[in-house]
């Protein structure tokens, strides 16, 4: 266990890496460009994209050919969109890199959640994967000081070295043991849709990946305009980054302990409050900050959503990789969606607007988990 456990979690990290990569580049490549907030948003979106095409395909391949499959195809897709990222030369082929890039990371996801969850005993699940998404935000740590790399020494080198990386890992993933094989339950998908919390556990995936895709957008954007270069940008999402590190495998834990619902709604609490700050921030340093907190109010609530998704689709006799895959498509969706739409909404009305709608949307969920939600969340 501990062995697949540190293979899948740097998988996650490559992936994770690839992820953020773009987003002190943001700035730069709307100059280039010549793109507006919301053009920029669609560059971010792309990757979004992607993954929604990809999600339902690669829950569907980890659970007829196994997680292991899926996380190996993956690899092989994050290698080759690198590539073709770093050879890119206009917004179009960068977008179709980047939607290339989600698509396969979205099987890599499906996999790994899913070998991880079959291996990993019930009791330890939410810290398992806690660990293994504290990895992948390692890489988001790493992923924008490879994107301000990129922007020093050129995108060429720093990909290039990036997709080599993703290729050895297939070649680690190859020789290890397949997971155990799963029961799918005729009818799983359908039951598993009519749990309430499964659907909150998409939900908050959703959720949680709008609000972060909505600060990576229009941070950056902000930052640039006070003189920030794209090194110093990567800097302020290295600490966010390092903060998350290292909360999401205790919040696992305590999940594992005290159930999933406790760290869910104080993620939301420190959401709301976050997202009202960002919206009223006037300065460099406030804004610094609150991105900082965002990694507590936003990233909390990850492990415990990720935890929950498996615990409900287990009970629903759903496979773990479609399950996952279903998740993925909606946190995709949150992806794909908020960036284009929190730039067309900076562009008309300025950033607050964009920032209390995400900070509306956490209270609405907040006070939607009461007493006959809570029950279900409680038994999972």
């Amino acid at each position: 266990m501990r062995r697949l456990l540190v293979i899948l979690s740097s998988i996650l990290f490559v992936d994770a890496l690839l992820f953020v990569a773009l987003t002190p580049l943001v700035p730069g490549y709307a100059k280039e460009f010549g793109l507006s907030d919301a053009g920029a948003g669609w560059l971010v979106a792309a990757f979004g994209l992607g993954a929604v095409v990809g999600a339902i395909p690669g829950g569907v391949l980890a659970m007829r050919a196994g997680p292991k499959a899926a996380v190996i195809v993956g690899l092989v897709g994050v290698a080759v969109s690198s590539v073709a990222f770093a050879l890119a030369g206009d917004p179009w082929s960068l977008g179709a890199a980047r939607a290339v890039q989600g698509a396969a990371s979205a099987a890599t996801w499906a996999g790994a959640l899913a070998w991880l969850t079959i291996v990993a005993p019930r009791e330890r699940r939410g810290q398992v994967l806690g660990t293994a998404f504290g990895a992948a935000i390692a890489g988001a740590i790493v992923g924008p000081m490879v994107g301000g790399l990129a922007d020093v020494v050129g995108t060429k080198p720093s990909f290039g070295a990036v997709a080599i990386v993703a290729g050895g890992l297939a070649l680690v993933a190859t020789s290890t043991p397949r997971a155990p094989a799963e029961q799918h339950r005729p009818g799983a998908v359908a039951a598993a849709l009519r749990d309430p919390a499964y659907v909150a556990g998409i939900w908050l995936n959703f959720l949680v990946e709008t609000l972060f895709a909505t600060l990576a957008l229009l941070v950056p954007l902000t930052l640039d305009e006070h003189g920030f270069s794209a090194v110093a940008i990567g800097s302020v999402f290295l600490v966010a980054g390092a903060v998350e590190v290292g909360l999401n495998p205790l919040v696992g834990h305590a999940s594992d302990r005290f159930g999933r619902l406790l760290p869910l709604r104080a993620g939301l609490v420190a959401a709301t409050l976050v997202s009202a700050g960002l919206a009223f921030a006037d300065s460099a340093t406030a804004i610094i900050v609150l991105a900082w907190a965002a990694a507590f109010g936003f990233g909390s609530m990850y492990s415990p959503a990720m935890a929950l998704v498996a615990d409900r689709a287990e009970a629903a006799g759903l496979a773990q990789g479609l399950g996952f895959g279903l998740m993925n498509t909606f946190w995709a969706l949150g992806l794909f969606v908020a960036p284009p739409a929190a730039g067309a909404l900076s562009d008309a009305y300025g950033d607050h607007v964009p920032y209390l709608i995400g900070g509306l949307l956490a209270l609405v969920t907040l006070l939607a988990t009461t007493r006959p939600v809570r029950r279900r969340l409680q038994a999972a």
